[in-house]
């Protein structure tokens, strides 16, 4: 009929309750005693909300039992029309007094409602079983983001004691990416049930650029801008390395966070947040205790610059492959970084060549270059970009920026052990005011309405508690009583 459902015996409003009798004595068993209420239904205005909840709220004995669903229609009718005089018990009684013969719908409800129940739990041990692997994923990867960012960024810095080098050792990490799309694809023949050929999944992957696929003005228009943002984020953070200490660095490049969200804000139109304005502040705070730390000298200066340098090139990546190119998925991601080491061997090679044959990065025999800590430096900055990139397929991509945060206090440790770094109030400050807008830029969108929700049940908890408190000290007499007056009439 359209009309919600309300307790029997409760009038729902004056306009139905007037003109109604109380008749305790009398209970109507046919439509037409009460065919004077039913005509004031007609003036009801029902809310269309309300028709489509009643539709879903018949049950199933309602529409297929016979007589029992007209009684209980009749019932409902009855209770609708707030009819004083009606006992639903009575009805209720009698129906159940009335022998079947075979299993009616609430009999076959039951199993199917164990069924249904027993869906669910697993449904929420699945899900619970699904969020711990996803935690467990993140631990995992936060340890391999944080040892394999602090072990290139300490190995590089071993590497230019005995090979002065900073654009040379980019160009040769940089080369590794072209082995991105064939770890790629060496994953998706494992894992994937429709299996493709290389030259499938490449055409299927170049999709990414567009409707023609990878073509010389695509790659000299869409991939060679990256290319040379990459080689410079890199060179700018090694030749830092060498001016200045690891973990100034380290947390210095953590304000490529904040320059994101700038950058995001003004070019990409995002949505402006409050709190990533502050950690904004702090970022820019940051760097300058970070420069008073040391006492204004020329190689902090540039050192400093160099890293706030690197970082605003790392936004500025992000910021304009987002708004040229969109969102990536694996294989297209692993195609453009593999795009980025063709780039790289093709058009960047002369440049190492040049500063070569100038002097500017010279080494007197190919003997004297420590390859293993090349090699070890390429694999590591290679593990870190892997697991940056591709470690969202199996957890949530703030856990992944946690392990960033957490080679600070790594590196900073290292420092301690094997460098003259003085780890005074001010540098100690600027690494926390650093460090807590980086945490800041972490907060989901919506961090608001969840903060409000969280306080909201704490309040509802705070006041459930006091109330349950004074239900046991009133039945606490009472259950007194009710033991000693056996003993008293003993």
């Amino acid at each position: 009929m359209g009309i919600r459902e309300f307790p029997s015996g409760a009038p729902r409003g004056k306009s139905i309750a007037v003109g109604m009798r109380r008749s305790p004595d009398v209970s109507p068993r046919r439509l037409s005693d009460i065919s004077p209420q039913l005509r004031q239904l007609k003036y009801l205005v029902v809310d269309e909300a309300i028709k489509e909840d009643l539709k879903w709220s018949r049950s199933v004995e309602d529409l297929t039992s016979g007589p029992v669903g007209l009684t209980s229609i009749e019932e409902r009718i009855l209770r609708i029309t707030g009819y004083y005089g009606y006992q639903p018990w009575a009805a209720s009684c009698k129906r159940e007094e009335r022998p079947r013969d075979s299993p009616g719908p609430a009999e076959a409800q039951a199993p199917a409602g164990v069924e249904a129940g027993g869906r669910a739990s697993r449904r929420c041990w699945t899900c619970s079983r699904a969020q711990l692997k996803k935690i467990f994923w993140g631990v995992a990867v936060v340890l391999c983001v944080c040892s394999s960012w602090a072990g290139s960024t300490q190995l590089a810095k071993l590497t230019f004691r005995k090979f002065d080098a900073p654009f040379t050792l980019t160009w040769f990490a940089t080369n590794w990416n072209f082995l991105f799309f064939p770890l790629y694809y060496v994953g998706h023949v494992c894992k994937s049930t429709e299996k493709q050929s290389v030259k499938q999944r490449y055409r299927e992957c170049c999709r990414f650029f567009g409707d023609n696929g990878l073509t010389l003005k695509v790659f000299f228009t869409k991939a060679a801008p990256f290319g040379v943002l990459w080689t410079l984020t890199n060179y700018l953070y090694l030749h830092a390395i060498k001016k200045i200490n690891t973990t100034d660095v380290s947390v210095l490049f953590c304000c490529n966070k904040a320059f994101v969200f700038l950058l995001s804000w003004i070019v990409l139109r995002d949505r402006f947040m409050g709190v990533r304005i502050v950690a904004a502040i702090l970022a820019i705070a940051g760097i300058v205790m970070m420069t008073y730390a040391d006492g204004f000298h020329s190689h902090s200066v540039i050192g400093i610059a160099l890293v706030v340098a690197s970082a605003s090139m790392s936004a500025l990546y992000k910021v304009l492959f987002k708004l040229l190119l969109g969102s990536a998925k694996f294989g297209e991601a692993a195609l453009f970084l593999s795009i980025l080491g063709v780039f790289n061997i093709l058009f960047i090679t002369c440049i190492p060549i040049i500063l070569y044959f100038t002097k500017v990065e010279y080494w007197s025999s190919f003997d004297d270059i420590p390859w293993g800590n090349l090699c070890g430096f390429s694999v590591l900055l290679l593990t870190f970009n892997i697991v940056l990139n591709f470690g969202i397929a199996v957890t949530y991509p703030t856990l992944m920026s946690l392990g960033i945060v957490l080679s600070v206090p790594v590196n900073a440790v290292i420092d301690h052990y094997t460098s003259q770094i003085v780890f005074n109030g001010v540098r100690v400050i600027a690494i926390i005011i650093i460090g807590l807008g980086f945490l800041l830029l972490l907060l989901p969108e919506e961090w608001d309405v969840w903060l409000i929700k969280l306080l909201t049940r704490l309040k509802v908890r705070k006041k459930e508690e006091p109330a349950e408190g004074a239900a046991d000290l009133s039945s606490g007499p009472q259950s007194k009583n009710r033991r000693a007056r056996p003993s008293f009439a003993r």
